[in-house]
């Protein structure tokens, strides 16, 4: 197939603005990779894939014969390459992983990149659309879902003012709507503050201030935390 230079250069700009197009969502909410990130990934995909579609003509004639080539195999290899992008942005900060939707994304874009780079228009078009949909309307839809929201929970009493047993202390995080699990008990070093530990959930997070205020106001409470996670 002859070089045409002017399918090259429509499908790299279309690349550039599908990848643009979802990269610009992810760098509108403060993403690592974000705006340049998915143009490049989306552009350096679709290249390579032209580099598959126009391979035969930069194959000298006397070995046109011997030549065995699998566009799919380039493909894999993009998509294999991608994987070590994806995994920089995921970042696990304590109990908490962040950055698997932008590594999502970024699979996504370099998919989008491959398929345009083949001049599949329409797919490309389609996907891009679907991509910035879940993106953007699936946040608004997924922040208004009664999810479940964990936090671990730790309350120190001084042994001296006789500390609340721990079905007393359930009860009390009970009457918050919230439920407590795998919990853990200790002792300092010094023995004078005894520990409860546990995981709690609620599918309101006000519930965990609620609960904040309410051990607050207990006097024979020395110390508490409640990290979400």
């Amino acid at each position: 197939m002859e070089l045409d230079y002017s399918l090259i250069v429509v499908r790299l700009l279309l690349a550039m603005l599908a990848g643009g197009a979802i990269g610009l969502e992810r760098a509108l909410h403060g993403r690592e990779a974000g705006f340049r990130t998915h143009t490049l990934v989306c552009v350096s995909s679709s290249l390579l894939m032209v580099l598959v579609v126009y391979q035969w003509g930069l194959v000298p004639p006397q070995f046109i014969d011997t030549v065995r080539a699998d566009p799919t195999r380039l493909a894999q290899g993009i998509m294999t390459g991608i994987g070590f992008l994806g995994a920089g942005v995921i970042i696990k900060e304590g109990l908490t992983v962040r950055g698997l939707t932008t590594a999502a994304s970024i699979w996504m874009t370099a998919s989008i990149g491959i398929v345009i780079g083949m001049g599949l228009y329409f797919a490309a078009l389609l996907a891009t659309v679907v991509t910035v949909v879940i993106l953007s309307v699936f946040r608004w839809i997924e922040s208004r879902l009664p999810t479940q929201t964990y936090a671990k929970f730790k309350v120190r009493f001084l042994r001296s003012k006789h500390p609340l047993d721990e079905d007393a202390l359930r009860a009390l995080v009970a009457e918050h709507h919230v439920r407590a699990f795998e919990s853990s008990y200790q002792l300092d070093s010094e023995g004078r503050c005894f520990e409860y530990e546990m995981t709690i959930r609620t599918k309101d997070r006000a519930n965990y201030r609620r609960l904040a205020q309410a051990l607050l106001e207990m006097e024979d409470v020395y110390e508490f935390s409640i990290v979400p996670c």
